[in-house]
């Protein structure tokens, strides 16, 4: 849920708070108030409609949907699946869920297996809440297949799981051992670096009867829904795209037991990483290039450095509906427009920022210092994203990524070929990839990153396609 305490603009400094969380957009009110439609004209169309129109197809066919939802951090994935689940035609005929691997999972240590026992978890709870629970017969066969791959725990195992276990009920029933064996497995799924290897490995020599029984509850579960209410269940999964989250366990999901997902009877929504899909291993990806659809950047400029006025004025609209544009000093609505990259997260902290100093400062408007030392702390988080650190899972260092943005300033055509050094640089959103229109796209180097490069005299010639009127430091 976001921290949205205002639907209206905000027409007083005091007020900018309640109407910018970084969150996503999540109620239909939010959406109704904040939602700018304009921004799909800056990134080759909306990619709602493509997912809605798949799911009614599927939905005809009777067949399962299974798309994966692409972009940059900060492009706002998650308001756009919160669109659609809130879409009166698709809320019509499906109800949703939604899981988070950063939250419901160790992101570092989940395995495919875990997502599908996640999946029949939440499945069969949220069912048993509107319609029922399944049947013993299907709950037994799922309780016999963990007893016959389990081993006993060591005494060692952390403390959490064992405390998650014990959260369920203590009746003598099979529905009261099925939530108790919930209970285990959700703190075991939280904390799996601790899960003994012998306990993987079992659980994968059974993985073809793991799918069946799943099958057999998602089939149950979606008739129950659907005498109850006339839909059909839906899962999101998302976050699989974030910093933290293991390469080698996305690869062993999407990649290496892409079947699973092909296997399951259900509708899944995926958010992956981009670089996945442009990988070589794309092709053995369990979604087909139809169904993976990718939400570019908004761009400020063009590939040219001119500015770009279509991505202007959809990130003035996205802002306008938020604040009262008076409440800007003339030109600094532009600057925080430029120095965000038409990032909407970026946009929000940099407005947020200055509105505070603005405060502190006994302003009643946002003006040019308060901007330039927001900038200023912005244009910092850029720089040192750009160094190496300790913690860095690449061993690209600063030599490389600054030849490689200067060439792609410089529009060379050859840099714009995707390799280790470019991905790191769209991870560190140095690096924007934007839509040019009928379905190209390009990548592109940020306003404030531009600025980085010409204050080092990487870019000689000018500033242009950095932010007007510098910046504090």
């Amino acid at each position: 849920m976001s921290n949205l305490s205002r639907l209206v603009a905000a027409t007083s400094l005091d007020e900018i708070y309640m109407t910018l969380s970084p969150e996503p957009l999540a109620t239909l009110e939010e959406l109704d108030a904040f939602y700018c439609k304009e921004m799909n004209e800056t990134r080759g169309g909306d990619k709602i409609q493509r997912l809605k129109l798949g799911l009614k197809r599927a939905l005809a066919s009777k067949q399962q949907y299974k798309a994966c939802l692409m972009g940059h951090p900060g492009v706002g994935k998650s308001t756009e699946l919160n669109r659609l689940i809130n879409e009166i035609e698709v809320n019509k005929n499906f109800r949703a869920f939604k899981f988070n691997v950063l939250t419901d999972l160790d992101p570092i240590n989940f395995n495919p297996l875990d997502i599908v026992l996640l999946i029949i978890i939440e499945l069969v709870e949220q069912t048993e809440k509107i319609a029922g629970k399944p049947a013993d017969k299907n709950l037994q066969e799922l309780k016999d297949w963990y007893n016959t791959t389990n081993i006993t725990r060591k005494e060692s195992s952390n403390s959490e799981i064992k405390i998650e276990a014990g959260a369920g009920v203590t009746e003598k029933s099979l529905w009261a051992e099925i939530l108790n064996l919930f209970a285990s497995l959700k703190g075991e799924m939280r904390f799996a670096s601790i899960r003994e290897k012998e306990v993987t490995e079992r659980r994968f020599s059974r993985i073809n009867d793991l799918i069946t029984i799943a099958n057999k509850i998602i089939d149950e579960c979606n008739k129950k829904l659907y005498k109850k209410e006339e839909k059909y269940w839906l899962i999101i999964g998302e976050n699989f795209d974030k910093n933290g989250v293991s390469p080698d366990a996305i690869q062993k999901l999407f990649i290496d037991y892409g079947n699973i997902i092909h296997d399951l009877n259900i509708n899944l929504i995926f958010t992956i990483p981009i670089g996945l899909y442009n990988s070589s291993n794309a092709v053995k990806l369990a979604f087909p290039n139809d169904k993976c659809l990718t939400i570019p950047d908004t761009a400020v400029f063009n590939p040219d450095h001119s500015a770009n006025e279509t991505g202007r004025k959809a990130i003035t609209k996205v802002l306008e509906t938020r604040v009262n544009l008076d409440l800007f000093a003339e030109g600094q609505l532009e600057r925080i427009i430029i120095a965000s990259g038409g990032n909407i997260r970026d946009l929000f902290a940099l407005v947020s920022d200055a509105s505070d100093e603005a405060i502190l400062q006994g302003k009643t408007k946002i003006e040019t210092n308060q901007v330039s030392l927001a900038i200023g702390n912005l244009k910092t988080e850029y720089e040192r994203r750009l160094g190496q650190n300790p913690f860095d899972l690449d061993q690209v260092n600063y030599g490389q990524k600054a030849e490689r943005l200067t060439k792609i300033y410089n529009n060379d055509k050859e840099s714009q070929i995707p390799d280790e050094v470019l991905y790191v640089l769209l991870n560190d959103r140095a690096i924007q990839e934007v839509s040019l229109g009928e379905g190209e796209r390009c990548f592109m180097v940020h306003p404030l990153v531009v600025d980085l490069l010409h204050a080092q005299g990487k870019i000689t010639a000018s500033s242009e396609g950095g932010v007007p009127g510098g910046t504090s430091t």
